[in-house]
């Protein structure tokens, strides 16, 4: 008699048990349909970019999304891959119809891009339109990361990134140099410029560890035979398209404005990547680390 009495309420206690849950099992499922509705969906990364500017590409594709670039322009000189793409243009004149024609979810563009009205047109057809900061310094450089990173949904990759490049730019900083007299060539218009003082090639020679023999003008000037021996550059960088341009680095040594400046006299003539030259991007780093060892290197 006792045992069935103990099985009885046994019995009765689990019933009860199941029914308690079984009362709850809606409020727990509508509870989780709460959480599930309140939380924020995930934001898509667009599949198809268009990226304007040297940097901004670079970026890009070092933060690991380089598949999804449909198209660049004509300063996206690196990777090679980006060079492979179909351009739309320059950067500062950009083409309303070369842009279109790509089908872009988002233009990613250098805050230099323009014209202004153009920009604005490519918004007005309702393509997603993304002007990062692109300044030639350090704070500038980190802002452009975040924000490509944020666009790209990429923002871990991003801080990694900028810890690359706060790491390299520091080593190669520690790395001594003879402070000297520079002047970076570029050829355009088939005509010689040296780099002004206003521009991201200055920046490159000062932070190098080198005086820019023409900070004192604006933009980048033609280079005259009577301005640069006044000047004597001790320090000559010249990029990989001028040289190609000129048709080899011995034809840069022989050109009249330059033949007889203390640089080549001396050995100091250094070839550097365009895009390292004239962008203030990821590979700065490298950049400072490259002219400071092939001064080393000819010391």
């Amino acid at each position: 008699m006792k045992v069935a009495l103990i099985r009885f309420l046994q019995l009765s206690v689990f019933v009860s048990l199941i029914f308690i849950l079984e009362s709850l099992a809606p409020a727990q499922a509508q509870l989780s349909e709460t959480v599930i509705a309140s939380a924020p969906a995930p934001v898509a990364a667009p599949k198809r970019l268009v990226t304007l500017g040297g940097s901004v590409t670079e970026i890009v594709y070092a933060l690991g999304a380089g598949h999804r670039v449909v198209a660049t322009d004509q300063s996206s000189l690196y990777p090679v891959q980006a060079t492979q793409l179909p351009s739309v243009g320059y950067y500062r004149r950009v083409p309303i119809e070369g842009v279109v024609a790509m089908r872009p979810d988002v233009v990613l563009a250098s805050s230099h891009a323009g014209p202004p009205l153009a920009l604005q047109q490519i918004q007005d057809l309702g393509i997603s339109l993304e002007l990062v900061s692109d300044e030639p310094n350090m704070p500038s450089l980190h802002n452009r990361i975040r924000q490509i990173a944020k666009v790209l949904n990429r923002q871990e990759a991003g801080e990694k990134l900028i810890d690359e490049v706060n790491q390299q730019v520091n080593a190669a900083h520690l790395m001594p140099v003879q402070s000297k007299s520079a002047l970076l060539l570029v050829m355009r218009g088939g005509k010689l410029l040296g780099a002004g003082g206003n521009t991201t090639a200055n920046v490159v020679i000062q932070q190098s560890g080198l005086h820019n023999v023409l900070t004192g003008i604006k933009s980048y000037q033609v280079i005259t035979p009577e301005a640069l021996s006044a000047a004597a550059p001790e320090v000559i960088i010249v990029t990989r398209s001028t040289v190609k341009a000129l048709g080899g680095l011995d034809q840069v040594k022989l050109e009249p404005a330059l033949r007889h400046t203390p640089a080549v006299k001396n050995g100091h003539v250094i070839v550097l990547d365009d895009l390292l030259a004239q962008g203030f991007g990821p590979r700065i780093g490298f950049a400072i680390q490259y002219i400071r060892q092939a001064l080393a290197n000819d010391e």
